[in-house]
């Protein structure tokens, strides 16, 4: 009696057993790459997925993104400065029968795949380029490790260079270059402005010397502007056209000044004999 009740409990555990493996559920960022007897089915879900007992195994694949730090990478530019420079990848699964089939670990492989792409592009680029054109960069390198993981199922939509790391010598020559050009700029930016105030001053000159009065009446000004300040002794220089007038006047009046004729004297010749009325009175 005992054991024809244990029977069919031991068979109703078996069939629980063999219900709860044959009955799977996929979530809506997951797939199920069933195998059948060894051989690929095909990729189900998401749902209730039901499978034969002992002759279909089915294999989850997440499809969602994930982000991936690139380890620090050593590498040596074009130029021949060693930089360490490390880098995040994004990538999702979009055939996961390809992901599970073609690959063993699809995560390590386009880890080591990155690393391997980034040393390349690195290296064959200047130190210039990888600092100022980081986007061009960043583009090559999403290009050239998609197209060596998608025959995995791999699509890599981002990859994006983090950090670069220079040497401390490298460093401080960069930071006398950038010194060096911002006083460069200064000094342009001076004599640019030196340049400009030149011209006003000369197009001021040559405005005042058509009006000869207004320099006048901007000399006033300028004495108008300092009398303000009583506490300081002002020496202000007068503009030579200022006297102008006056020297002329004086150059006039200098002119007109009247001199005395000149005396014209006339001598007489001498007679002939050479004697004279009083010498011959004399003897």
């Amino acid at each position: 009696m005992t054991v024809v009740v244990v029977v069919p409990l031991i068979i109703l555990g078996v069939l629980i057993i063999l219900f709860a493996s044959a009955v799977r559920v996929v979530q809506e960022y997951e797939r199920g790459v069933v195998f059948r007897l060894g051989r690929l089915v095909g990729a189900r879900g998401p749902g209730l997925i039901l499978l034969i007992p002992m002759i279909e195994r089915m294999r989850k694949m997440d499809l969602r993104i994930v982000a991936m730090d690139v380890p620090s990478q050593e590498v040596i530019t074009r130029d021949n400065v060693t930089v360490k420079v490390n880098a995040v990848i994004y990538f999702r699964v979009v055939n996961p029968q390809d992901a599970v089939v073609k690959v063993y670990d699809m995560i390590r492989a386009t880890s080591q795949i990155a690393q391997t792409t980034l040393r390349n592009v690195i290296g064959q680029s200047e130190l210039d380029e990888v600092l100022s054109e980081r986007e061009r960069i960043n583009q090559r390198l999403q290009k050239i490790i998609d197209e060596q993981t998608e025959p995995w199922g791999v699509k890599v939509t981002i990859v994006e260079i983090k950090d670069v790391e220079l040497p401390q010598t490298m460093q401080r020559a960069m930071a006398r270059q950038a010194e060096a050009e911002r006083e460069r700029r200064a000094k342009v930016i001076a004599a640019d402005g030196e340049f400009q105030a030149a011209a006003r001053l000369t197009d001021a000159g040559k405005l005042l010397a058509q009006t000869p009065t207004s320099l006048q009446l901007r000399y006033l000004q300028t004495l108008a502007e300092i009398a303000t300040e009583n506490s300081s002794t002002i020496v202000f220089p007068v503009p030579v056209d200022i006297l102008a007038p006056f020297m002329t006047g004086v150059s006039a009046l200098g002119a007109r000044t009247v001199r005395p004729a000149p005396v014209e004297v006339t001598a007489e010749p001498p007679d002939a004999g050479g004697v004279t009325d009083e010498g011959t009175g004399a003897g």
